[in-house]
């Protein structure tokens, strides 16, 4: 995901764009709260499609893959403000406020927050930071600002505080359920590893047991194979298909193709 601007650093950021962009990996390793300003933001992972329009909120969880679709509205620009819930503060704020935990959260992973006067009032306090980077506001600034966004999350939606502070590692999950669901995302095997909840080398051993060969190679082999259903069965073009699956350009995804298959991927449209 294209980093947007950082407001207080590796706390508040902010977005600004003209035209539309579709971001196919978007890797959330903290919990994020998205503030829509103006325009659209649609969210589509492997069990949630969830969108906001301007002045909506959004709570997404930790440690997923999604793909972004970032639509400006007719005439105007897009923009969001970010707000990062690294786990570090989370933790911290948990110990100040006494909060405890007994159990994993089982929610949706991506909440849409509804509107209140007093959400309303913490976005509009956000703005000046926005439109005046250059007074440098402090750290603690920023702390205080995020502290604020999370009492008032919890004070309109209580059943988050399972979202928010749940510091349980995360256990092994299905591996290969996940991998059929997720191999799209162009991400390192790295990401992967993290979020089936397994270290590298406990991810690289369980997928060789799973699917008999390599992470690398099998991505290569699954998205090949897809790409080839996709042009032959269902007549999509190779220019429109191969960012979605994962490959980087598109010359990178024709030399694969032919490599595997003996003709380029125009050559079966």
């Amino acid at each position: 995901m294209t980093n947007p601007t950082e407001i207080i650093p590796g706390v508040i950021f902010y977005s600004y764009l003209s035209t539309l962009r579709k971001e196919k990996v978007g890797f959330f390793e903290h919990s994020t709260l998205v503030l829509q300003v103006s325009g659209s933001f649609t969210l589509e992972t492997a069990s949630q499609n969830i969108s906001m329009n301007g002045g909506e909120m959004m709570l997404i969880r930790k440690n997923q893959l999604g793909e972004l679709t970032k639509t400006p509205p007719e005439g105007e620009n897009y923009q969001t403000i970010i707000i990062c819930l690294k786990e570090d503060l989370l933790r911290k704020f948990a110990l100040e406020e006494q909060i405890e935990v007994s159990q994993k959260y089982q929610g949706q992973p991506n909440v849409l927050i509804p509107g209140n006067d007093f959400l309303r009032g913490f976005f509009q306090s956000l703005i000046p930071y926005v439109h005046h980077p250059e007074a440098k506001i402090t750290q603690d600034m920023g702390m205080l600002k995020v502290r604020e966004g999370v009492k008032l999350l919890l004070y309109t939606m209580p059943a988050l505080k399972e979202f928010l502070f749940d510091f349980s590692e995360n256990h092994k999950i299905d591996l290969e359920k996940f991998m059929l669901s997720n191999f799209h995302f162009n991400v390192p095997v790295e990401k992967f590893a993290q979020l089936t909840g397994r270290s590298l080398a406990a991810f690289k051993r369980d997928f060789q047991k799973t699917f008999d060969m390599a992470p690398r190679q099998w991505l290569q082999e699954k998205r090949l194979t897809e790409a080839k259903y996709l042009i032959e069965t269902k007549n999509k073009k190779p220019s429109v298909i191969y960012l979605d699956l994962g490959f980087e350009s598109l010359s990178h995804f024709s030399h694969s193709f032919k490599k595997k298959f003996g003709k380029t991927p125009t050559e079966l449209v």
